[in-house]
């Protein structure tokens, strides 16, 4: 991100109103630096949440009606009405709280069925908590009813006991002022039954490896503790995403696994060629461990 002000500076800045997000979940490090150096403190951020099979746009916050919050998608739209759940399927009432992103009740654009395999669809998306549409994704709600998307809930890392959501690792990893940004996946640990594996993106291409990793460990035990601290931490020149901004996290899974026989269909991210390098890597970082 620091290096990325080399790009913007010979830019006038001064037409831009409004400022949008998409893809992963802006993490509070990426946001301030957003809002600052591109938005110069005076445009609003619009961190937009929905998925695909929502067929629009659900949670967002509204420029100019109420202030956007650090790494927050913000309110549900009107006539969206999410929900909290617990593992048991209890609504969540109480704010500061996290839990399952669910939908309460229809809206318009919501999908009905997947093609050829109606199955399919009600058990993926209506079977875990019958009279929800169960989104995959984790969430907390603020004070305001603010909400902020964590990520999928199958991105948890069961360490020793702890479930450790990876989101909360990544944020934590990304006020690393060495770090632009990263990726947080789990692969199989003997003594611990998941390690965690993280994948880090430097500010300049001349980092001191050693440096950044213990900085890296630094942050995480400041923000969570030890138990959340990266088994391994790989450093990268880039991850594999979708056009979109989707990090393809099952790719990273498997090569943290050391299973790379079957990535599936790699020419369709942003840039293929940095999953090859990313293997290569993660081969040496396997051999010097």
């Amino acid at each position: 991100m620091y290096a990325g002000l080399d790009y913007v500076r010979p830019y006038s800045l001064d037409s831009l109103r409004v400022l949008g997000t998409v893809g992963e979940p802006i993490n509070e490090e990426a946001w301030h630096w957003y809002h600052t150096h591109i938005g110069k403190g005076r445009c609003p951020i619009v961190d937009t949440w929905w998925q695909t099979e929502t067929g629009g746009i659900m949670i967002s916050s509204l420029a100019g009606v109420y202030d956007s919050k650090p790494a927050h998608a913000g309110l549900p739209l009107p006539g969206v009405q999410p929900v909290l759940l617990d593992t048991n399927g209890k609504e969540i009432e109480e704010n500061n709280q996290e839990g399952l992103l669910c939908i309460k009740f229809p809206w318009p654009s919501m999908l009905r069925t997947t093609y050829g395999d109606h199955e399919r669809c009600r058990q993926t998306y209506f079977s875990a908590f019958k009279g929800y549409y169960f989104t995959g994704d984790g969430a907390r709600r603020d004070e305001r009813g603010l909400y902020r998307i964590i990520g999928r809930v199958d991105d948890v890392i069961n360490v020793s006991g702890h479930r450790l959501g990876t989101a909360e690792i990544e944020n934590a990893i990304n006020q690393s002022k060495m770090v632009v940004e990263s990726a947080v996946v789990g692969y199989p640990h003997p003594v611990k039954g998941q390690g965690i594996y993280a994948y880090v993106i430097p500010a300049t291409p001349a980092v001191d490896p050693d440096a950044l990793k213990a900085d890296v460990i630094e942050q995480v035990v400041h923000a969570i503790g030890k138990i959340a601290c990266p088994d391994k931490i790989q450093i990268v020149s880039g991850l594999p995403k979708t056009r979109s901004g989707k990090i393809m996290r099952r790719i990273l899974r498997k090569i943290a696994e050391g299973d790379t026989s079957n990535l599936g269909d790699t020419t369709t991210l942003l840039d293929p060629q940095v999953v090859d390098e990313i293997i290569e890597g993660a081969r040496q970082l396997s051999v010097g461990s």
